[in-house]
């Protein structure tokens, strides 16, 4: 990392650790083992941190000589105690990487070159796989998981109120999805909506654009969307809202609602794949499907698209336990054993062989993410470029227009407009 790039990162670390507070350490329950000891970070809900926690001593198990001391913490956290460790150069052997830092940490240099490390297999990744996993050429960070944008409904309720689907891809479109939402919040049994008010859905916006000849982000680093493009979108969403077809902000409770509370107050949602797993559990009674959100038609070749979450180890790592960090991050995106244990809530496996394997195992909703995802792998998609360095808390800016607009606050060509500008203008400001 240059001088001038530490020194700006430091600052930036810094003042953010002073605004948001420290975040605590993950619970510190090492797993059983000898000679090396491996950090291990990652984000989620206690019943993630149970299973991964489970998983770790698992493989700690079968490898004696290491030690893994897992780093857990919700979110928000998780990125708050991140900023907190980079400043320190303190950070875990190998973590997770939330999506909006991917292109901040691999700026400042926080990746280590993966290739080349004996005990992370690659073989079962052809060329383009391995390609589609590199950052500006270089593979340090390891995808573990995919996910796509989806329309998820409930099936039960579907079948109880006389719903079909479009059936064919051609009527498959976001005006026909509007249309039934419209018709069914008009006249259901259950006096339902046909969706949550999601105008910051952050994957299905993403396909919404690329459908449509934009994207989030460019090559260069910079918002990929315009105003116009931008506001199509809630557009789309406010025209729902005057029609009564999806649940206003004091009935959800405010945007990005909780599931738990609307999810039997609705027909269906956009959604990412993987939600399925933890969201369907909340509602045992009932069904859930899920296919490809809808297409515009005359959409753009190669609009279709995967998201990646993605880990990483630690550029500072002590050279002895590199080995070691390569054998963890195997286990992690290359057998069942880990999945087994930890289930799909991080998406579909990335290795082809293993995803085969995951049908063996997976339960009815985890199989439904399985074929949403592998629909899309299947389909012709143009590249895709992460979140550039300053634009952390876009989706957070993106929520509260979207919340603005609903409520009547601002207009559609305004906020849209005022969104694209706070966006690139932090992104500028992080150059």
């Amino acid at each position: 990392m240059s001088e001038v790039d530490r020194r700006g990162f430091l600052k930036l670390a810094l003042a953010g650790a002073a605004a948001l507070g420290l975040a605590g350490c993950g619970d510190g329950d090492g797993a059983a083992g000898g000679g090396v000891s491996l950090r291990y970070a990652w984000w989620g809900n206690n019943v993630r941190q149970q299973n991964y926690t489970k998983a770790l001593k698992a493989f700690a198990a079968q490898n004696p000589d290491i030690n893994v001391e897992p780093e857990f913490a919700a979110y928000e956290a998780f990125q708050e105690r991140m900023t907190t460790q980079m400043a320190a150069r303190d950070v875990a052997d190998i973590f997770w990487i939330a999506s909006p830092q991917v292109m901040t940490y691999a700026k400042n240099n926080l990746y280590h070159d993966l290739q080349g490390i004996s005990t992370l297999d690659l073989s079962a990744y052809d060329s383009a796989a391995l390609e589609s996993f590199k950052l500006d050429g270089k593979l340090n960070t390891m995808p573990f998981g995919v996910f796509v944008p989806v329309v998820r409904w409930n099936q039960t309720l579907a079948e109880q109120d006389g719903v079909e689907l479009p059936a064919g891809e051609d009527e498959w479109t976001w005006d026909a999805w509007a249309e039934l939402l419209v018709d069914y919040a008009k006249d259901n049994p259950g006096k339902r909506k046909g969706a949550p008010y999601d105008a910051d859905a952050d994957l299905p916006f993403e396909a919404w654009l690329r459908q449509r000849g934009e994207q989030l982000w460019t090559q260069d680093g910079r918002v990929g969307f315009t105003a116009d493009g931008v506001g199509s979108w809630f557009d789309w969403w406010e025209k729902l809202l005057k029609a009564g077809a999806v649940l206003t902000l004091s009935e959800q409770e405010g945007m990005s609602p909780d599931w738990s509370l609307v999810g039997d107050k609705v027909l269906g949602k956009v959604a990412n794949s993987n939600h399925i797993i933890d969201e369907a559990k909340m509602f045992p009674d009932y069904v859930f499907k899920e296919r490809a959100v809808p297409i515009a038609p005359g959409a753009q070749a190669g609009h279709k698209f995967l998201y990646f979450p993605r880990m990483a180890i630690y550029q500072g790592i002590d050279p002895d336990k590199l080995e070691a960090a390569g054998k963890l991050i195997n286990y992690n995106v290359n057998t069942v054993d880990m999945l087994k244990v930890v289930g799909l809530t991080m998406g579909a496996p990335v290795n082809p062989q293993v995803l085969k394997q995951a049908y063996e195992f997976a339960n009815a909703d985890e199989t439904e993410m399985l074929k949403a995802v592998e629909a899309d792998e299947k389909a012709e998609r143009r590249p895709r470029y992460e979140a550039p360095p300053g634009s952390s808390t876009w989706r957070t800016a993106m929520a509260r227009v979207a919340e603005e607009i609903a409520l009547g606050r601002t207009t559609v060509p305004a906020g849209s407009a005022r969104l694209v500008e706070e966006i690139q203008a932090g992104i500028d400001r992080a150059k």
